[in-house]
């Protein structure tokens, strides 16, 4: 199989060719910025295949974050002593880079929260409950995390609303036909993946996002598992919402972000409330701040936001286009020598992934798998992935994943394979 890495720039969801890939030589100069990969795990160097559950940070974030709390804490927005001014800049200078990140029109279309989970409730909350009732529809599909489907289930009880969800086939790749013939002017929302945690499926989403508008839909996408491996350019794709995860793009956990339309953002009324967001309290009424302060309720992420400056500021130094390229390649060759093993299915065989293998050994349980991985210093996800809907499509309780980053190099490849190798000699 030819696995294919998309990315969504000037056209989203293109192929870049392989000419434009990271070499050995810089990928193993991008590991020393990682402290974490000195270490060694059982006796082993560590090999880091988690990357969709979180990635390591270079030594660039956690600095920021240590420079934050050492020369610049305070409170951001309401002080007016150089401190609070400095962090004031520094958290809305992470803003403007995020919306350059995204490709957004303003940075004011960018709303800081925890990460991609929260993101999606805010827009399920505050945008979607306002405005649905019995007899509307939200569609999402059968490749979701289950932070984008929780927050839709509840939504649709709070309302009357009803969730459709649109298949996969057996690549795991989503029924483009079905997916369509379920947009009907019934449907106001539509939330789909960018890219599948569980299986690595890319979704088309420039062109899912053109069919929902023919519906006059609002679009969600959740970029998590996307923002790490591939550009992105909300423009281009023309979504309503984009959701991110600082901890999945090498910074620090705790921080994210929600791009949003800004007519939208305007319309809709704030999620929570406290300090920040308002523009003034009474005992009779409150008045709200302008967007997108006005999601943003409470104390921030002030560090965090640091952090994650920095990441970006890391991803763009690395490449994101080559950063793809030299996933295609890690891919390629883990698919092809994981099912030339006895016994070992490939779970999801979409033409176009990212960097994502899951798998399943017939007879040997993933944690069992996963076990003798950690034992060689190899550590992969078991488990149901908080995708649990996918896991039943394809008859499966659970599947081992490895997922890979920019860091990853074939001897990280050499050592998954050895360890499945001995998982299968030990367990059959």
């Amino acid at each position: 199989m030819t696995t294919r890495v998309a990315h969504a720039d000037a056209q989203p969801n293109a192929i870049r060719s392989a000419d434009t890939s990271l070499n050995r030589t810089e990928v193993e100069s991008i590991r020393r910025e990682y402290p974490i990969f000195c270490r060694h795990i059982r006796g082993k160097p560590l090999v880091y295949l988690d990357n969709a559950a979180t990635a390591q940070k270079p030594r660039s974030v956690i600095d920021a974050v240590s420079e934050h709390y050492a020369n610049r804490n305070a409170n951001v927005h309401r002080g007016v002593h150089l401190l609070s001014q400095e962090a004031t800049q520094a958290y809305e200078a992470a803003r403007d880079a995020t919306a350059t990140f995204l490709g957004a029109e303003s940075a004011k279309e960018i709303v800081f929260v925890r990460g991609a989970t929260e993101a999606i409730n805010l827009v399920a909350q505050a945008c979607a409950r306002p405005m649905l009732s019995a007899g509307d529809e939200i569609l999402i599909t059968h490749l979701e995390h289950h932070s984008n489907i929780v927050p839709w289930q509840l939504v649709c009880k709070q309302t009357g609303a009803t969730l459709r969800v649109a298949p996969i086939d057996d690549t795991g790749a989503v029924n483009l036909e079905r997916f369509t013939s379920l947009l009907t002017d019934r449907t106001k929302i539509c939330a789909f993946a960018h890219i599948s945690n569980a299986l690595g499926t890319v979704n088309p989403v420039a062109k899912m996002t053109a069919l929902a508008k023919q519906a006059s839909a609002i679009v969600l996408i959740d970029g998590a598992q996307a923002a790490p491996h591939t550009p992105i350019d909300v423009q281009a794709i023309g979504c309503d919402f984009y959701t991110i995860t600082g901890h999945k793009c090498f910074g620090p956990t705790g921080i994210g972000a929600l791009f949003g339309k800004t007519d939208l953002l305007e319309s809709m009324a704030p999620y929570q409330g406290g300090g920040e967001m308002i523009a003034s309290v009474s005992f009779d009424k409150s008045t709200w701040n302008d967007i997108p302060h006005k999601f943003e309720a409470g104390t921030p992420n002030i560090a965090g936001a640091a952090g994650w400056h920095a990441a970006i500021e890391h991803l763009n130094t690395v490449g994101l286009s080559r950063i793809a390229a030299w996933e295609a390649g890690l891919i390629e060759n883990t698919t092809a020598r994981l099912a030339s093993l006895p016994g070992v299915r490939i779970i999801g065989t979409a033409t176009t992934k990212a960097a994502v293998v899951s798998f399943d050994v017939e007879s040997i349980h993933p944690h069992d798998v996963a076990a003798v991985l950690d034992n060689a210093g190899v550590a992969v996800r078991a488990g149901h992935h908080c995708a649990q809907p996918v896991m039943e499509r394809f008859g499966v309780a659970a599947t081992t994943r490895a997922s890979f980053a920019f860091y990853n190099t074939p001897a990280d490849v050499d050592a998954l394979i050895s360890g499945v190798e001995q998982a299968i000699a030990i367990f059959r």
